[in-house]
């Protein structure tokens, strides 16, 4: 069995190309064409089968049979620049795709269960092919595979799914920097010429979590309320071995393990709905700063935001959501070189800086068996610049920081059979 899952994990990550970007932090603001359309919501609403990471309880909803299977075109636009935005290059990790599987079954008038594989986050740049940019890429990739069980009395569920999580992560660089295009003729770099992290290529790990949910529902009104426990992972070498330049210069000290722990998540939503209208509403907090690696990266704890709206008729539905999460990478001092070292790393490797996702979406049944979703995310461009002052002690010319430009593009299409 254990080797069963394994393959079905690693054949859902085949189909995963290049790095993801998340939008909360390294988080999609939902999974599933239905969730993704009403800007992420499903803590207090059901989506049938694939609202099982949201909120287990929720699969209480299926009245048979439900498979949902599909997948995210993800597309971010990210362009970093380490001279002060005065130019700026493009990462070449434009587009990836991010697949979902889901299965839930009412097996007994109270009892619920499921099965699902979920692309659930990520995040990467790719500047391999650019001095000026350290050839900084950087590649995180986290499936889900959750088996959701869920029991209902009367208006009350609740639910809980282990979860097996899959990563994969590649970190790479080369302090070898073009100085002469970034601070001017004669200028020192900031990593010393040839620095960089060994390439010790992907590095992979397994990790045990577990979601739990409530939900009430009568008369239009549904509540409901989630956990997402934390999942350490642990990627050899690949992050010790970044830092390793950073460490030569006393830098990045607190930062001595492989650990990039998933944070827990804490949430609680609400929907109503009254004549074919549903209005929902839904919270969350996700603990960036107390997982590991990421609290050590200077990551701050993220309140979420969403809100969506649903129209639906016997066979359609249309779908419009708006989702906030603001920004949990936290500048740092630049006028310290541990804090310039941190917003460098962070800004140019793992930029998880966009805050706002306006969202539409909709459904068509083409008979009572088959149905199919479809989802729009459009997240604008937002830009962050973070001091790297205290690198102008290496020779800098001028005063130096890190800028960031990210925007995205996502498409999500889900097909559904019920029986």
């Amino acid at each position: 069995m254990t080797r069963t899952i394994k393959l079905a994990v690693a054949a859902a990550v085949a189909l995963t190309s290049t790095a993801a970007f998340a939008t909360n932090g390294d988080h999609l603001i939902g999974v599933g064409a239905k969730s993704r359309g009403m800007g992420g919501i499903g803590i207090g609403m059901s989506h049938g089968a694939e609202t099982a990471l949201s909120n287990p309880a929720m699969i209480t909803t299926v009245t048979g049979t439900e498979v949902s299977f599909g997948g995210t075109v993800f597309m971010p636009d990210v362009e970093n620049s380490m001279n002060g935005g005065l130019t700026y290059t493009s990462s070449g990790a434009d587009l990836s795709v991010i697949p979902e599987v889901a299965v839930a079954q009412k097996a007994t008038e109270n009892f619920s269960w499921g099965v699902g594989m979920y692309g659930v986050a990520g995040m990467g740049t790719d500047y391999a092919t650019h001095n000026e940019n350290m050839n900084f890429s950087t590649n995180l990739q986290l499936m889900q595979f959750a088996v959701p069980l869920a029991y209902k009395i009367g208006g009350f569920s609740v639910g809980v799914a282990p979860v097996l999580q899959y990563g994969s992560l590649d970190i790479n660089y080369n302090g070898a920097l073009d100085v002469s295009n970034m601070y001017g003729p004669g200028a020192m770099a900031p990593v010393s010429a040839g620095a960089g992290n060994k390439n010790y290529g992907v590095s992979q790990d397994f990790g045990l979590g577990y979601n739990v949910g409530l939900a009430f529902s009568e008369e239009g009104l549904t509540l409901g309320a989630s956990y997402k426990s934390a999942i350490n992972m642990n990627y050899d070498h690949q992050i010790t071995g970044a830092v390793q330049s950073f460490h030569d210069f006393g830098l990045l000290m607190n930062i001595t393990d492989d650990s990039l722990e998933q944070p827990a998540e804490i949430g609680v939503g609400a929907s109503y709905t009254f004549s074919g209208n549903t209005i929902a509403v839904d919270y969350k907090r996700i603990n960036w700063a107390s997982a590991n690696g990421y609290g050590d990266f200077g990551w701050e704890d993220q309140d979420v935001y969403m809100i969506g709206y649903q129209y639906a008729q016997d066979s359609w539905a249309v779908r419009a959501g708006y989702n906030y999460g603001k920004n949990p990478v936290k500048e740092q001092s630049g006028l310290n070189p541990n804090g310039a070292a941190l917003n460098m790393f962070n800004l140019t490797g793992f930029p998880a800086i966009v805050e706002e996702h306006y969202t539409i979406g909709g459904s068509y049944a083409f008979n009572n068996t088959t149905s199919a979703d479809l989802a729009y995310v459009y997240v604008p461009q937002v830009t962050e610049t973070y001091s790297t002052a205290a690198f102008a002690g290496f020779g800098a010319m001028n005063p130096t920081s890190v800028s960031t430009k990210h925007s995205q593009n996502a498409v999500t299409a889900q097909v559904n059979f019920k029986f």
